[in-house]
């Protein structure tokens, strides 16, 4: 169950979904929003199933928010709510075909073996190659092993798969009966089985990928069967009965791995090489790539809950002057000390020596350009002249980074644009985390146009993939990350306006060095759990913010 692309190598999982006969496909049920043109839309299949379980509940209305959309469903009113701009489309419930929404009958099932009595064609010779002898003897141990023989399909008809509840009972006379996909098929055929396609699907990793397995029609080899007639186990003692024959007769096994990887050259290397082997009959053994999860279970309202130890739930951006009628010049002053005798070094904001007046070539301070200066807590020395330069082409809050060593001097605020950060509990324990909960946070930033701190000032910013939600494990260490980002969104830290290193995208809102994890139950982009050091390094990066404990305590002063 895989889908290969020919011209880049790369092998994606593909699967046949089902939904139960009570969900909204299942019913015919379609919902749609209507669009800017007039015409209407029809939501995401999961999307729709999610509304129709809260109309059918006959709630007044649904938060999408749980399942990664900003929108209020309101059934009183029939309409979609933007819980960030406000704006209202109508929405509609209507009724369609049954879900998948195909006319017709299905093929003949092919069964194994076949009835005798139900065919006048003699039996095709059977065929002599290895794999075929194997399928021949597994399935023969399959029959003498069973509680009972095989029954013929029209004996099998009303049988319900072992495992599987009982389907649902026929319909009134007049109408063709359903199988268990909602197609509609003629009363004389027979559905394929959809338990036994699940169980082939679901192989396990070294399972062959050179079984034979070609559709009754095509051209193969005479007397080489399906595999379709067997379950789960008894597909395994084949993969392995088989990789043990030709590993015994000389032919070498490649196991093919490591396809998941974030790199395409892996899936490529690997599909590449696993047609070549089968084509060629080897055992090639692939591991099947894990499902991204970005969002948690859909969680109710009554299900949110505040996080003991910190206040309020949600905060929005305030934007931190400096203090007006300080000049660049009086607020360097408390960071410096004046060197009179500078060494023989360079200034590494100009490169010039110390010794010599500053290279600068900007606009000039009122400052001299050959005084020096040497920062009171790290002491890095640089030309008074060039350090002005440098605030004066920053954020001017009253705070100053040394360029050598990062050291912050004053507090340190950024660019971010306005916005609403969100944050509760919610009742899932993320990956390596087992015993705790989780802290959700929802950050919510609108576009808008660029401020005189921002690089290109009037001209407007967008903000892709708000909102953005993002998680943390309610532990005692989670819960202090979370206080410490608290006070980096106070400080308009957590995010800047710059060009996308995803989409390279410019003048858009972007991560500011301080590394959130948005997937939830999955860890396949590096941003997901588990990762057993991704609360301490989160603390690192914001300590190179100048956010630590003590940020804590001055916030509340």
């Amino acid at each position: 169950m895989n889908q290969f692309r020919q011209d880049t190598g790369t092998l994606r999982p593909v699967r046949r979904n089902y939904y139960d006969p009570s969900s909204a496909p299942g019913k015919g049920v379609v919902w749609e929003w209507e669009n800017d043109s007039g015409s209407w839309t029809p939501y995401d299949m999961e999307v729709g199933i999610t509304i129709q379980h809260a109309y059918e509940k006959q709630h007044p209305w649904i938060d999408l928010t749980s399942i990664g959309f900003s929108y209020i469903i309101d059934f009183s009113t029939m309409g979609q709510i933007n819980r960030q701009t406000q704006r209202q489309r109508r929405i509609r419930r209507r009724l369609d075909l049954i879900y998948p929404m195909v006319t017709g009958t299905m093929p003949k099932a092919q069964s194994w073996p076949v009835n005798p009595g139900t065919t006048t064609s003699p039996p095709a010779p059977s065929c002599s190659c290895p794999q075929c002898v194997l399928v021949m003897s597994v399935k023969a141990a399959v029959v003498h092993g069973s509680s009972g023989p095989l029954q013929p399909p029209g004996t099998r008809k009303n049988i319900a798969p072992s495992g599987v509840g009982k389907l649902p009972p026929p319909p009134g006379p007049g109408t063709k009966p359903l199988d268990t996909s909602g197609t509609m098929r003629d009363p004389g055929k027979t559905a394929p089985s959809l338990v036994i396609r699940r169980q082939v699907s679901n192989t396990p990793a070294g399972a062959t990928a050179g079984s034979p397995t070609s559709p009754q029609g095509s051209n193969r080899k005479p007397g080489r069967v399906a595999l379709a007639t067997l379950n789960r186990s008894n597909l395994q003692r084949l993969a392995i009965a088989q990789s043990r024959v030709l590993i015994a007769s000389g032919v070498p096994t490649v196991p093919v791995k490591n396809l998941n990887g974030s790199s395409p050259v892996n899936p490529a290397l690997a599909g590449i090489t696993g047609i070549l082997m089968s084509a060629a009959g080897l055992p090639v053994c692939l591991t099947r790539p894990p499902k991204l999860v970005l969002h948690p279970p859909p969680v109710s309202k009554s299900e949110i809950k505040s996080i003991p130890g910190v206040s309020n739930t949600s905060r929005k951006t305030t934007k931190k002057q400096a203090k007006k009628g300080k000049t660049p010049e009086e607020v360097l002053k408390k960071y410096l000390q004046k060197v009179r005798h500078p060494p023989e070094e360079d200034c590494t904001i100009c490169m010039e020596r110390l010794t010599a007046p500053s290279g600068y070539k900007g606009p000039q301070p009122t400052v001299k350009p050959d005084l020096v200066g040497k920062l009171s807590r790290c002491g890095h020395i640089y030309h008074i002249y060039c350090l002005v330069a440098m605030y004066n082409n920053g954020n001017k809050d009253g705070s100053l980074q040394c360029p050598t060593c990062k050291t912050i001097y004053g507090v340190k605020t950024g660019t971010q644009p306005p916005g609403k950060m969100e944050y509760h509990l919610i009742p899932h324990s993320l990956p390596g985390h087992p015993d705790c909960k989780t802290i959700r946070i929802i950050y919510s930033i609108p576009p808008g146009i660029q401020g005189p701190e921002h690089p290109n000032p009037g001209k407007s910013f967008s903000a892709r993939g708000f909102p953005r939600h993002c998680y943390l494990p309610d532990s005692e260490k989670g819960r202090k990350v979370l206080k410490l980002l608290l006070v980096a969104w106070d400080r308009r830290l957590i995010f800047a306006i710059g060009t996308s290193s995803t989409t390279g995208e410019s003048d858009t809102v972007i991560w500011n060095e301080v590394h959130h994890k948005t997937e939830f139950g999955s860890n396949l982009t590096g941003h997901g759990y588990p990762d057993a050091n991704y609360l301490d390094n989160v603390l690192a990066e914001l300590a190179a913010q100048g956010i630590s404990e003590d940020s804590t305590v001055q916030e509340k002063d």
